[in-house]
C-alpha cells in the first residue's frame, strides 16, 4: 500500500506537542533480542545450531499467531502455545501438552528477558524531543507485564511515558482507538501529535487516517520508498521536530 502524501513537514512541525513512540522495532531491539534468547534457549532443547532456517521458522510462526491475537481472534496465551506448537517440531519435539507448552514459553521466556536491549539510536531521539519541548508516550501491541518490563530493563523507565498497552487499551493497532485514547490521555490533540514506528501499516497509515502526524522507521530499507516522511534511523527524528524550546537544556 502506497501512503498518500502528508503535507510537507514544515507546515505541522511547529504545532506540536507530543510525539507517541511505538516500541518493539522502534526503541526496543525485539528482533536481536529474540535471536540471542533462541540462541541460549534452543540447545537446551537438544539442537546445538541455531541455522537461519530455525530462526526464520520462530519469527513466521511469531508473526502468524500475535497477528492473531492482535485481531481477536485467540488469547494471548493461546498465541504463545501455537507458536511453539508450530516451531517444536523444527527441533525434534513433539508440541505435547498445554502445560508442558507453558514450561518451554516460561524457559524461553527467561531467556528473552536477559537478552533485552534497545537500539543505539534511542538516545539521540529522545534528546531532541527533549530540547524540542515535546511530550513523550508509548504505544504496542502487547501486555502490560512484558511491555513496563522492556521498558524498565533497557532504561527508558522516566524518560519515555506513559507506556499504554494493547492490554490496558482492550484492543490493538490499527484500531484507531488505540491512537486517540493516548492523545486524549495526554491531553493533546491528534493533530499536535506525531507518531513514530517501524510498521507502515500500524504506525504511519493508521494513525495518519486519524488525524496524526507520522514518520515511518524503516531500519530495514524494506520502504515503501515513496513515503515522504520516512527516516531510517530515530538520529535522523530531529528534522520533523520544531525548533529547540528556548531554556533547553544542551547535551
Amino acid at each position: 500500500m502506497t501512503a498518500t502524501a502528508p503535507p510537507e513537514p514544515v507546515t505541522w512541525s511547529d504545532r506540536l506537542r507530543a510525539v507517541i513512540f511505538d516500541l518493539d522495532g522502534t526503541l526496543f531491539d525485539h528482533e536481536s533480542s529474540a535471536v540471542a534468547a533462541l540462541r541460549q534457549w534452543v540447545p537446551r532443547l537438544g539442537v546445538e545450531t541455531v541455522t537461519d532456517v530455525l530462526l526464520a521458522a520462530w519469527f513466521e510462526a511469531e508473526d502468524r499467531h500475535f497477528g492473531a491475537w492482535q485481531n481477536g481472534l485467540i488469547s494471548y496465551v493461546e498465541q504463545r502455545r501455537a507458536r511453539l506448537r508450530d516451531f517444536l517440531p523444527h527441533v525434534g519435539h513433539r508440541p505435547g501438552t498445554d502445560a508442558e507448552l507453558d514450561r518451554h514459553i516460561a524457559d524461553y521466556l527467561t531467556c528473552y528477558a536477559s537478552t533485552w536491549q534497545r537500539f543505539d539510536d534511542v538516545d539521540a531521539a529522545l534528546t531532541a524531543v527533549a530540547r524540542a519541548g515535546l511530550a513523550t508516550a508509548v504505544l504496542t501491541n502487547g501486555i502490560d507485564q512484558q511491555q513496563f518490563a522492556k521498558v524498565e530493563a533497557i532504561g527508558l523507565a522516566g524518560r519515555v511515558g506513559p507506556v499504554f498497552t494493547a492490554e490496558a487499551i482492550g484492543v490493538a493497532k490499527p484500531a484507531p482507538i488505540t491512537y486517540l485514547t493516548v492523545c486524549e490521555r495526554l491531553g493533546v490533540p491528534a493533530e499536535a501529535v506525531l507518531h513514530v514506528g517501524d510498521r507502515h501499516d500500524l504506525d504511519v497509515l493508521a494513525p495518519r487516517a486519524v488525524g496524526l502526524n507520522a514518520v515511518h522507521l524503516d531500519r530495514t530499507g524494506r520502504g515503501p520508498l515513496d513515503e515522504p516522511h520516512r527516516i531510517t534511523s530515530l538520529a535522523e527524528l530531529g528534522r520533523f521536530l520544531p525548533p529547540a524550546a528556548v531554556g533547553s537544556a544542551a547535551s
